[in-house]
């Protein structure tokens, strides 16, 4: 199925973003290391978060989390302290993300995890049991959901759990973020220095948990209201905290340079429009990897140069994001070349837009979400494989219906 999107020039509205996904599966994980019965509220409704959620309901002995990259990681550490026999599986793409820096992290804690298939990668047979913990390092500059959910178990391992990170660290907001969903349960976990997180052994809590809304998703809006450059345009996102800690807030500053102003209402953040773009930006992703795709895409349309560092995460999402942005750019007229596997460079360079402009999504959610805002500026674009929303942002398309965008679905030969 494809979608052709038409645009919405003028809007005034309030859209209820998801809950974030980031904070409810952590929640979820270190709820389900309690042992208690409150569930943490507002939960996120979208792919990601379900797949742990029916994981850790039903603890079947082959767990299939799909395209969830999130739970893949999570799940591993936990079905490794506690009682049982599981395979942990997913899609195929998910069998070949590069999982061997947290197995061997903890197989060196004590666990008993096996490759099924490729040396290296999902899935993994655990047999979980009891795990002693106490010192440990691993390299800083992989994905922080690694690091997360070493550091999640910590607090339930007999001698709890000392963390040094060596050469770098990135998406480090991810960590703190982390760490505050683990001290509101009750957890003593912080930074020692500046590479080393100390998690005590101090058993969580049982507590009420209530989760914000998410930035991440907040950011299509900023794209939106950029694109659409009407000074009369306004949304309403409620549920945004001022002082969030989530990473990916830092969004809100990115896009005042583009023209899109927030403002604060307890925790609801108003956003409009007060056209003021600059010439050039260049920013360092390296903390706030998941906004690049918003930020690339935005830069082309309004013609704003760009070089963008930090993005080696990109390669081992869904897709290698990094190529899958300089594909479907180039299908549009823009030539975006990448350098050192981490960079993504725009010198205002075109070329001849393709004949058959539909955006391929490679199914990966935040590739769809990007590119139909550029109807905005293209008066109209296609998507195709548009359900991939659902991973992070099921009512998407719903929401860009809300304020009037016109979405045309297109069946495709079976």
């Amino acid at each position: 199925m494809k979608y052709r999107i038409k645009p919405s020039l003028c809007f005034r509205q309030q859209i209820q973003l998801p809950a974030s996904k980031s904070i409810s599966n952590r929640a979820l994980t270190i709820h389900a290391l309690t042992g208690g019965i409150l569930m943490p509220a507002n939960l996120s409704d979208c792919d990601d978060t379900n797949v742990i959620v029916r994981a850790l309901s039903n603890m079947p002995e082959v767990i299939d989390i799909g395209a969830a990259g999130t739970a893949m990681r999570f799940l591993t550490a936990y079905l490794c302290t506690i009682e049982g026999e599981h395979v942990l599986t997913g899609s195929e793409r998910m069998k070949q993300r590069p999982i061997g820096v947290l197995v061997e992290a903890m197989r060196r804690l004590g666990a008993d995890i096996e490759y099924v298939e490729e040396e290296g990668f999902p899935p993994l047979h655990i047999r979980g049991k009891k795990l002693a913990g106490g010192y440990l390092e691993i390299p800083g500059n992989i994905s922080s959901q690694f690091i997360s959910a070493l550091l999640m178990i910590g607090a339930s391992l007999t001698h709890g759990l000392t963390l040094k990170l060596t050469g770098g660290i990135i998406s480090r907001p991810y960590i703190d973020l982390t760490l505050d969903v683990m001290r509101h349960y009750g957890a003593s976990a912080d930074w020692d220095d500046s590479e080393t997180i100390v998690v005590k052994a101090q058993p969580y809590q049982d507590c009420h948990f209530y989760i914000e809304n998410d930035w991440s998703a907040a950011s299509y809006w900023y794209e939106i209201l950029a694109l659409a450059k009407n000074d009369g345009n306004e949304v309403t996102l409620p549920g945004l905290f001022d002082g969030s800690p989530q990473g990916d807030s830092v969004i809100r500053f990115l896009f005042s340079m583009l023209g899109v102003k927030t403002a604060f209402n307890g925790n609801e953040a108003t956003l409009s429009c007060h056209i003021r773009n600059v010439q050039r930006m260049d920013f360092d992703f390296v903390n706030t990897p998941d906004l690049a795709q918003t930020l690339v895409v935005t830069c082309c349309a309004l013609g704003i140069k760009f070089h963008f560092k930090g993005l080696s995460t990109l390669k081992i999402k869904e897709t290698d994001r990094i190529l899958a942005l300089k594909t479907e750019l180039h299908k549009l007229g823009y030539e975006v070349k990448d350098a050192n596997d981490s960079e993504l460079i725009w010198e205002g360079e075109r070329c001849e837009p393709e004949h058959d402009q539909t955006i391929n999504t490679y199914n990966d959610h935040r590739m769809a979400m990007a590119f139909a805002p550029l109807a905005l500026t293209l008066g109209e674009i296609t998507i195709d494989n548009p359900e991939v929303v659902s991973k992070s942002y099921p009512n998407y398309w719903e929401d860009l219906r809300k304020i009037g965008f016109e979405i045309e679905e297109i069946q495709t030969p079976t």
